[in-house]
């Protein structure tokens, strides 16, 4: 049996070019969490989950994090992400979402804040 679900071939083609192509948001944040640097947890950036391409995640601590830019404000953009949302949490996901300016202005502030949401579900899994 794989160890995870097969990715088709267009959305790993899109992963790989949205990893060469970051915000200045998501490398921020990428030089915050690659490399074990949080708290020594493992992230990986732009991964395929359930048919989305998310900007990073935990796989261990099942914790997405998406950043999103004013274009997320907007009607459309909000309506495709709570769906998006909803079924990455039916998948057994926490998703944490940030604004690309709180990355920029306060890393230190969503990093807490994201070692404190992964640390917390670990709890869960212990007991």
């Amino acid at each position: 049996m794989p160890s995870h679900t097969p990715v088709p071939r267009k959305i790993r083609s899109n992963a790989k070019a949205m990893r060469r192509a970051l915000t200045d948001a998501e490398l921020k944040l990428w030089n915050a969490v690659r490399a074990h640097r949080l708290m020594g947890l493992s992230f990986k950036r732009q991964m395929p989950v359930a048919g989305y391409i998310v900007d990073f995640a935990c796989p261990s601590h099942r914790v997405i994090v998406e950043l999103d830019g004013a274009q997320h404000a907007e009607d459309d953009h909000l309506i495709y992400d709570l769906g998006r949302t909803h079924r990455l949490e039916a998948d057994g996901w926490v998703v944490l979402r940030f604004w690309n300016d709180d990355v920029l202005r306060d890393i230190e502030g969503v990093c807490q804040h994201i070692v404190r949401v992964a640390l917390k579900g670990s709890d869960s899994h212990e007991s």
